[in-house]
This record gives C-alpha cells, sequence and structure tokens, in this order.
C-alpha cells in the first residue's frame, strides 16, 4: 500500500505541474512567417490566433492567390512552432517520459 500511496502523491504532482505548464503555454504567443516576413502571424501556445499582419506590397486584388497560400504557410509554421514548444514543455513536466499513442498532451 505504500507504493500505492507514493504513486498517487506523485500523480497528483505531475497534475499540477501539468497544469502548470498548460497556463504557460496559455500565455506563450509564437510567431510563424511566410514570404520572407511578408506575412506574419502569431498564436498562442494553444494554437489560438492572435494577430496577422500582411506586408501592403502584398493586397494586390490580380494575385489574391498568392497572398492567400502565403497566410496559409505563415499558419503551418507557426503552428509547428508551437507543436515544438509544447512538446519540449510537456517534457519537462513528464521528464521524458513517453506517453501512451493518442494522449498527446495538452490538448
Amino acid at each position: 500500500m505504500k507504493n500505492l500511496a507514493g504513486m498517487m502523491k506523485q500523480a497528483t504532482q505531475m497534475q499540477a505541474r501539468m497544469k502548470e505548464a498548460q497556463t504557460r503555454l496559455a500565455s506563450m504567443e509564437i510567431e510563424g512567417e511566410a514570404g520572407n516576413g511578408l506575412v506574419r502571424l502569431r498564436l498562442t501556445g494553444k494554437g489560438e490566433m492572435k494577430a496577422i499582419q500582411i506586408d501592403p506590397k502584398l493586397a494586390d486584388p490580380e494575385d489574391m492567390e498568392t497572398l492567400q497560400d502565403l497566410v496559409l504557410a505563415a499558419f503551418a509554421d507557426a503552428k509547428k512552432k508551437t507543436e515544438e514548444v509544447s512538446s519540449e514543455e510537456m517534457k519537462k513536466v513528464t521528464g521524458g517520459l513517453k506517453l501512451p499513442p493518442g494522449m498527446d498532451l495538452p490538448f
């Protein structure tokens, strides 16, 4: 029973650390860009878009497809960086412990 109590205490501590990590992630902002910085956007560590900045040179009504592609590319860049930051934060909490498939935390 002693081991079970110790495991429960560790689980409670890990849960508290995970909550702290989730709070840190929610307050982080990660920037993605495309077109050498012509399109920039910021996501929170939880993947919510906070801002988008588009260079006025791209506002060509004759070429909206390029602008749309750059916005998507900037989002993909920011999302990838967000996932990397999230993964690093979770490694700190779990001590590198590999989680079972389907348990991608904190989302």
